[in-house]
């Protein structure tokens, strides 16, 4: 029937990711899209019109559930566990597989052309929430009274923090020295009791 999709969205964006997490957004081409999600280039064209308009899709999502993840490493009573929690979840997901994948995102802001807004858009947005799951646990007058640093600062230094561990990760592939630099992060924000 015309106008219907004849295959599974959700199975497809699951393979899509995958694709554009592997070889990163540029290098991912819509062939490499129909190999891996096993719908043909011309219905992936038709119900979706482009590369970018997949990757917008399935980004989404993922920075949905990343965001969602994050808010619950972070739900923890004492800063200090909250924030290692929440540090000991994003080295995870950057470290996860093997060969590992890195960071989605990371990969994806060194690559992007000036002239792609919609991406660096979606990249904001994405980090944005994350600032905000972070400015929610660390703007408390309890949470104040502990931080070296005001809370928008903080949350802004961790996120950026988060960026270049990514960075770090694919330079060195060693998750205890990601760590280290966490642990030491969380330590100088975090005042001792």
């Amino acid at each position: 029937m015309a106008g219907v999709r004849q295959f599974n969205e959700d199975d497809a964006f699951v393979h899509a990711l995958d694709v554009f997490w592997r070889k990163g957004y540029r290098a991912t081409s819509m062939l490499d899209l129909a190999e891996a999600t096993g719908v043909q280039r011309g219905s992936l064209y038709n119900a979706y019109g482009d590369k970018e308009e997949i990757f917008m899709r399935v980004f989404e999502r993922y920075a949905e559930r990343f965001v969602a993840d994050a808010r619950k490493a972070l739900d923890k009573p004492d800063l200090h566990d909250a924030l290692t929690s929440f540090f000991t979840f994003a080295i995870r997901s950057i470290t996860q597989g093997s060969p590992t994948r890195g960071c989605l995102s990371t990969k994806t802001a060194v690559e992007i052309e000036p002239e792609s807004p919609r991406l660096r858009e979606a990249l904001q947005t994405m980090l944005d929430a994350l600032e905000a799951a972070l400015l929610a646990v660390l703007d408390t007058k309890e949470a104040r009274a502990q931080l070296t640093l005001p809370p928008q600062q903080a949350a802004s230094l961790i996120v950026t923090t988060t960026r270049g561990i990514a960075v770090m990760e694919r330079v060195y592939g060693d998750p205890k020295k990601l760590r280290q630099t966490a642990v030491a992060l969380v330590d100088a924000l975090v005042r001792k009791h």
